[in-house]
This record gives structure tokens, sequence and C-alpha cells, in this order.
């Protein structure tokens, strides 16, 4: 070749790794091992921009580990379930599998070109039976150990999916895929005890010290731990058996605002008296009609009705309080019921406003110190010094308290006084894993009228999904397949019915990692791999999976360990994690007559004119975005690894912005890149046919060269700073190029260059490394280490200040003595300007680091 052909040469050298093998992973205890993982997709049929940056950040680090050293796995597989599969055959006729499976090979031909270091001998998708065969003997060991049960709750409900939904699976009180109002209801479900877990997992994240801050705040905010006081109302005239209402609040200072007591739809209360009220029971439906969700609840209109029962207050007993049903209260956290305090509480003083309610202010304004008016709500307060108040006298005297100290004293109060006890509770809910749909894994149980439920013989695992299904009616296929549904009890042998929900996809993608370790094995994991394997040194991926995702598989690689697949190490399974940014890109658009818009794909519009190629007509450029199909500024990456090669497209997405930060991706860019790498090979080229040659000095100043970038590319990679080492080898490649060293060091140093820039461009640093005589593959030559002597500087550039602002450098000796750095300083020509024939008044040399010169 006389010019760098990509495509042909990534090609040869794809081939070539997967002839020898050279990704596949080994446990080798005579070697480190590291694991790096990115988050696995879904398979939707097309790769974008922001998997190719994902996954190079991961190869990045991958090819980087094996060249010093270690033992690297690095897997891919798919998480394949879900709704998007089920909605494809509805639309499109054909079967979920099809689609899935068809859209798997589909991307897997897509990735490949990219060459990543994946050991694809390890690959598999969530929905093949081998996989989630072992998930269901999980289940049936979670489910002996207690880590599984089943309950009635409400959950949400999407009337058009006809399936529970997660409560991020609500947007606007929608769901999210249907776009139906979604309604709560209640159903019988399966639930982990993920919320037994919920302190354990909340004080580990102290120890993840190689996570981002904002994850485990974010992880820490949804745990939610909180210590609060539970105590009882007595009830007055209320049914027989609801003597008391037992309430949980974490804002116990301020019962003597209390206006009102609120129980939620859902209370056993509440469903006693929609049973006996019409009236109620009108109300209530409505109230179900609404989400469960927090968002759902903030923004929706407060509602309630009057049940005409009263409590006395637990502080005087001839206080009483009105009993309302709220549509804002859940039943699934703290006890379903509530006091209300409008006075210091949004949603109360919402509700109270609208009732005409009482408003019993218990604070005053810091500024305001004789106020004792009813109040906004606000947390700005502190208590009012007033016998009037009995909050001041029934907690805590005449002291003034906020904040922890109050909610501590009124929790020490009412212990002492016997009203109550502090408790801590945790927002983090049990993770609710029924899915009323077919596309995904079933639950392993069977119901017999005589044995009750019963889980599935281990030896008649896996529980497959028939094949023979249809989606021309609403709801989940396996309740109307008999042949499948119907089936002999595993205990007695009697007639039974096979429980017809199956998991939350969220499970297949919480033990994953654990499975790629031995994915072919019998058992969910081999103790001798998920002990050499475990944990996953460097996970990879989206912001968008900070909360549950990895809080589910945070709380299932515990249950593993407690059900014996998983060594105690790996209760953590992620050691460090780091979320990339965004793939983004300017959007084009015109109008239509209607002023409407209408948005062009990059390849159908000339930038340079601000123009559309077939109308002419003239573009509105709105500034870099999110790729969205919608407004269509997506960068197809095959059009790319077409138009330039794969090692373009990777060393563009690392080159622009640090990988934490979105990078916008521009066709110049693209194309800079392209002729960039061009020149590393033209390099290489007219090295490896030149010959002979004394640089001398040059030979030196080129290897100091060399070795510093070598430091700075180790230390960039270490460091995630990928745009960094990108930046490093580009000042590398400019040094060669303009260097008059011999061919010889020419030679050994672009040798070096290629070793480290073989993580982000392989292909092209295996061409260079064979033309230049390298021997075997370029990524298991050893990473090179810089030489701390060709670190050291020779010389120093020192800021020259002239009367405090700095106006010059100088670059000396690093050994220059005083006197001679004040001659060269007094014979700079900008020195000399200002000094206009002159002297100083000072002249002040500080070794190494300043000169300053006072006039």
């Amino acid at each position: 070749m006389t010019r760098y052909a990509p495509a042909e040469t990534e090609k040869k050298w794809q081939a070539a790794w997967d002839d020898a093998g050279v990704f596949t992973a080994k446990r080798d205890p005579a070697r480190p091992k590291y694991y790096v993982l990115e988050m696995f997709p879904y398979p939707s049929g097309r790769i974008h921009m922001g998997h190719v940056r994902n996954y190079t950040m991961g190869d990045v680090v991958a090819r980087y580990k094996m060249s010093c050293g270690y033992s690297v796995l690095h897997p891919m597989g798919w998480d394949a379930f879900g709704m998007p599969a089920e909605n494809a055959a509805m639309e499109r006729g054909g079967h979920p599998k099809d689609w899935t499976y068809g859209n798997i090979a589909d991307m897997r031909g897509q990735m490949k070109p990219l060459g990543l270091s994946i050991d694809w001998s390890r690959e598999f998708a969530t929905c093949d039976p081998e996989y989630y065969g072992q998930q269901q003997a999980m289940f049936i060991d979670m489910l002996e150990a207690g880590l599984v049960y089943r309950k009635n709750a409400v959950v949400n409900w999407d009337p058009v999916d006809m399936t529970v939904l997660a409560n991020e699976q609500v947007i606007d009180g929608k769901g999210w895929r249907s776009g139906a109002a979604v309604e709560r209801k209640e159903l019988t479900q399966w639930f982990f005890r993920i919320s037994d877990f919920a302190g354990e997992l909340l004080d580990a994240l102290d120890g993840l010290e190689h996570w981002p801050e904002k994850v485990r705040l974010m992880q820490a905010n949804w745990i939610g731990r909180s210590r609060g006081l539970q105590f009882a109302f007595s009830t007055i005239d209320a049914p027989e058996g609801f003597d008391r209402i037992e309430c949980y609040t974490t804002r116990p200072d301020t019962l003597m605002g209390a206006s009102f007591c609120a129980i939620s739809p859902d209370h056993p209360l509440a469903k006693h008296l929609e049973r006996h009220n019409p009236e109620m029971a009108k109300f209530i439906a409505e109230a179900r009609r609404g989400g469960t969700t927090e968002e759902a609840i903030e923004t929706g209109e407060k509602l309630g009705i009057d049940t005409g029962i009263r409590v006395r207050h637990p502080l005087d007993e001839a206080w009483e309080l009105p009993v309302w049903i709220a549509n804002f209260i859940l039943m699934d956290y703290g006890t379903g019921a509530i006091f209300g305090c409008p006075a210091h509480d949004a949603r109360d003083f919402e509700f109270a406003t609208k009732y005409g309610l009482p408003i019993h202010s218990v604070f005053r304004p810091v500024a305001d110190e004789a106020a004792e008016a009813d109040l906004p709500p606000t947390e700005e307060f502190v208590p009012l010094k007033s016998e009037k108040v009995r909050y001041i006298r029934g907690f805590s005297g005449e002291e003034v308290q906020t904040g922890e100290d109050a909610v501590a004293a009124a929790i020490a109060f009412c212990e002492a006084n016997g009203i109550g006890r502090g408790v801590t509770n945790y927002r983090l809910r049990d993770w609710g894993l029924s899915r009323q749909r077919y596309w995904g894994c079933p639950i392993p149980v069977v119901h017999c009228p005589d044995c009750g439920v019963v889980p599935e013989k281990k030896e008649n695992l896996p529980v497959r999904l028939p094949d023979d299904v249809t989606f021309d009616k609403p709801g989940n296929p396996l309740d109307r397949h008999p042949t499948w549904r119907d089936c002999a009890c595993p205990k007695c042998g009697g007639k039974a019915r096979r429980e017809t929900d199956t998991m939350d996809t969220f499970v297949d993608s919480s033990w994953y990692y654990a499975r790629f370790t031995n994915p072919h094995a019998t058992t969910p994991t081999v103790a001798e791999d998920a002990d050499y394997w475990m944990n996953v040194d460097q996970y990879i991926g989206g912001i968008e999976h900070a909360i549950l995702h990895l809080l589910y598989s945070r709380f299932f690689a515990r249950a593993m360990h407690r059900t014996g697949h998983l060594p105690a190490k790996a209760i953590e399974p992620f050691s460090a994690l780091f979320t990339q940014g965004m793939v983004t890109h300017e959007i084009y658009m015109t109008r239509d007559s209607a002023g409407r818009p209408v948005y062009h794909l990059p390849e159908d519009i000339d930038r340079e004119a601000g123009t559309v190629k077939a109308t002419g007509e003239k573009l509105e450029i709105i500034p870099s975005a999110k790729m969205s199909k919608s407004k269509k500024n997506v960068v197809d990456p095959m059009n790319i690894i077409a138009s330039f090669g794969a090692d373009t497209a990777r060393f563009f997405v690392m080159s622009d912005s640090p990988p934490e930060r979105d990078v916008e991706w521009t066709a110049a860019g693209a194309e800079a890149t392209s002729k960039f790498l061009a020149r590393v090979w033209r390099i290489a080229d007219e090295i490896a046919q030149g010959t002979g040659g004394d640089g001398g000095a040059e030979d030196e100043a080129l290897l100091k060269a060399v070795h510093k970038a070598i430091d700075e590319v180790t230390r960039s990679i270490d460091g995630f700073a990928f745009n960094k080492a990108v930046a490093a080898i580009y000042g590398l490649t400019n040094t060669l190029s303009k260097s008059a060293a011999s061919n010889g060091a020419k030679r050994d140093a672009m040798k070096l260059m290629a070793q480290i820039m073989a993580p982000m461009v392989p292909h092209l640093a295996e061409d260079v490394w064979s033309m230049l005589g390298g021997a075997g593959f370029v990524v298991q030559a050893g990473w090179p280490k810089a030489d701390p002597a060709l670190l050291a500087e020779d010389s120093v550039t020192l800021p020259i200040q002239i009367n405090g602002k700095r106006r010059g450098e100088i670059t000396v000796p690093k050994d220059m003595p005083k006197d001679e750095v004040e001659k060269r300083v007094l014979a700079d020509e900008t020195v000399l300007k200002v000094l206009a024939g002159g002297q100083p008044k000072k002249l002040i040399v500080v070794p190494g680091r300043i000169v300053n010169v006072v006039i």
C-alpha cells in the first residue's frame, strides 16, 4: 500500500485477532485479572454513536490492561426481554423471539467492525432459555431463603398494555409506552425483600470510593433513611376493630400544629368504609385512577373526603381531629396514615386550604419574635415562645430548637411519656417483580388447590416460554394458553396452574455480570470462576441507570451471596463506575407552509451553504442536542466506518471532551480525524522505507518526547482522561514529523507510539507495529514504561513580572545561577523596552518559579 486504506486494514486485523483468539478470556491464577464491562444494550436493531463511545471507552481500558499483563475479561450480551418486542409483534405480526434475535444479529454485525476486544464466546441474551433457566433456579433459592414473597399490593396499572408499571415507567401520570392514563390497582404480586437490606445498601455507599459522587447521592436519596416517631391516634365513633390509627411522622416536632388525620384510599379503614358507604366508594375509585408516583402525587390536585370519624390528639385528650381519606397518602410508606400540619407542609397546606381546615402555626419567622398568627408553609421557622403554643410546653420548655434537635426532643418526650417510639424508616420499598406480559422470564412456581404455591422442581427448569402464542388480544398471552398454563403440581402431582406473571426485566440485568464469569455453566455461577473474575473492576454506562439498575444489582449480589452463588467479596459487584456523556449533533430544520418544523438528516444538507441539498431551502441550525431519530440529528456509525474507518470513529469520540461530558459530532471533525490518522500511517511508512542516519542530540530529544508521551497517555488512561491521551498522541506525531533524529531513533519512537495509541486506534497501531518489524500483535507486546530520568526537564520557563503584571517569560537551563538569570532577564526585549535605558529598582529571581522586576 502507498496510502492508508482502513477498509482493508481493519478487516485484516480483526480476522487475525479472531484466528489467534487474542481476546478469549482465560482464568490464569498466575496473572492479575481485570474485568471491564459496559452496560449491555437492548437489541433495538441499530447501534448509534452513543454505543460507539460507550464501548470504545471500555475497549480502551480492556486493551490497556491486557498490554499491562492482566488477564482481561471483556464480554458482551443483550438485555433482550421486555415490552418493545411484544409491541413489535402486535404492530407488525410475527413473534417477539424472531424480532429480538433478528435485531441481535443486526447489532452484532454492526459492532464487530468497531474492532472491540470482546470475548464473543461468552455472548448471551437474557431471553436465552439457558440464561433465564438459571435465573429461575436462583429465584427458587431466594424463595427458600425468605428473600422472595407474595402479597396483595396496590400497583400502577396500564389499562392499554395491561401490565404493572414501575414508578419510573409512569411519565406525567401515563404509561411510558402506551401513553394511557395509569390507574391504581390491587393485585397479588411477587416481591424481593430489598427493603431488608436498606440500611446496608445505604451505609455501603461510603465505601464505593471509585463511583461518581452524584450517583452515590442519588442512591442515598432513593433509599432515603429517616428518623421519626411512630404513634397511634385513638378513634372516636369508628367501626368495630378500628379503635386505633397508627401513624409515622418524620416531623413530630410539629404535632402541636395538627389539624386533621388523613389515611390512604388503600388503608384497611378506608376499604372497610367503601364497602358500606357509596359516596366513599366513589371517591376511592376515583382516587385509584391516579398514579402512585411521587411526581403524580406532588403535581396532582389534593383531594379528600371526610369520614366523619374523629381521633384524639395524643398530647391532649380533649383535642379532636377529623379523619379524612386523601388521595395523596400512599399505603406503602410508613403506616398509610398521617397527621396533617398545614402550616409547615406544602401538601397539607394545599389540602387544608381547599377544605377549610384550620392551620395552626407551631413556629414563628426568625425576624418576627412577637408573631403568633397562622403562617404559610415554610421551614424557615424557630419555635414560638408562648404559653398558647403547646409545642413549647410539651416538648422543650423555653428552649428554642430547630431541625434535627427539635425532632430528637419531640421523640424523646413522646417516648418518655408513653406516646410513641422513635423509628428509623426507609423510603426504599420492596421490589415488585411481577409483570403481566409474555416476553419475560417465567416465574417458576405453580398454584395447586391442595398444596398452595409450589416452586417448580429444579430438574424441570427452565420453564420455557411457549412459542405458539398470539397477540391479537390485549393482555398476557400466557393467561390464555391452556397447554402451557395447566400443569401438574410438582409436589402432589394433581392438577395445577402455572404462574403466568413473568419477571420484571430489571431482574435479568441485575446479575448478568456474574453470569459472564462462566456463561455456559449448568448452575447460575461456578465458584472458581466467580471467585477469580469478580468483582467488575470497571463498569461503564449512562447516568440514566444511576438508581434502579445499580441498586437492584447491588441487592442481587447480596442475595446471590446469601444463597451461595457469589463470594462475600462480590456483594458490591462494581468496584469502579464511570458514567459517560452523550454524543450530540446539530439539528437541521426547515418549516412547512403551516410553519411546522421539518427535520433533515445530516447527509441531506449542505452545511457550508446552510441549505437542503435537494431543494435549496434555507436551514435553521439548532445548537447541538442529544441525537434523536425524531429530530433526524443522528449519525449512523456504519456510514462513518464505511467512509473513514472504525479507528476514525473511535479516535474522534475520545478526542474532543472529557468522557464524562457530552461530545459534539461534526462532519468536519470526523474528516480531520481521518486525515490525521492517514498522516500517522504515512510517517510510519516513510520511516519503514528509510535507512541509516545519525541524529545525535536530536535522537535524545526525540526519545525524551516519546517518554513524556508514554507518561501522559498512561496517566490519562488510568484517570479516564482519554481526551488528554489523544492530545498526547497528536503532540508526539507533530514532534516525529519535524524531528531531525536518525531513522533508527524514529523507528524506535514510532513503535513505542504504536503501543500507546493501540487502545484507541487498534487497527492502525497493528499496521504500524507490523510494518516497522514488531513481533506478534501490538496489544500483546506489553505496555511501555516511561523512564523517570527522561522525564526530568533540563530547562525551566520562568514568567517575568514587571511591577506585578506578567509581561513575558524566559526559558533558561534548570541549574543556571541567579546572576546569569538576571543577565538574561535584563537582555530580554520586553524588559529592555520597559526600562527604556534605565535600571530596575529591584530584580528578584525566585529559582525555578518566577522573576520580579520593579521599576
